[in-house]
């Protein structure tokens, strides 16, 4: 897990190495991902904006703008929900997989040390090397069933 500030950084030298203007608009959307106790739409990261700041003037399409890039340069992490779009995470947070509802969106993080384990088991035994990995299992939560 690194803190908000190591993200920040990591933000500014991103940007510096591919040659683009640092903008303050992505790290408040970074920021706000880093804080979340949820994942986020991207509405639901321009409405945390606008709550915290209503005179901001930050536009719907730079935050998608802002989510876009941060997704690409691996700062965060979506999790697509089809035509209901995407929600949004920062990476900066420890490894963890997912339990998503089908029905009401509801994500909870899980970790287990069996499936990590059993994880680098089978990669090992086909002489793969795991660079990274995502583990999203669908079904209905409790209070939807």
């Amino acid at each position: 897990m690194i803190s908000t500030e190591e993200a920040i950084e990591e933000l500014k030298k991103i940007v510096k190495q591919k040659g683009l203007k640092y903008t303050e608009q992505r790290e408040i959307v970074l920021n706000i991902l880093i804080h979340a106790e949820d994942h986020l739409t991207a509405e639901e990261v321009y409405n945390e904006i606008k709550s915290q700041d209503n005179n901001s003037n930050i536009g719907i399409a730079t935050v998608y703008r802002a989510l876009s890039f941060l997704e690409e340069v691996d700062l965060i992490t979506s999790i697509n929900f089809g035509t209901d779009g995407k929600k949004y995470e920062s990476n900066a947070k420890s490894h963890h997989d997912h339990l998503i509802c089908t029905e009401c969106g509801k994500i909870i993080e899980f970790l287990d040390d069996e499936i990590e384990k059993r994880q680098e088991r089978i990669a090992k035994k086909n002489k793969f090397k795991i660079t990274s990995h995502s583990m999203q299992l669908y079904g209905v939560c409790s209070d939807c069933q």
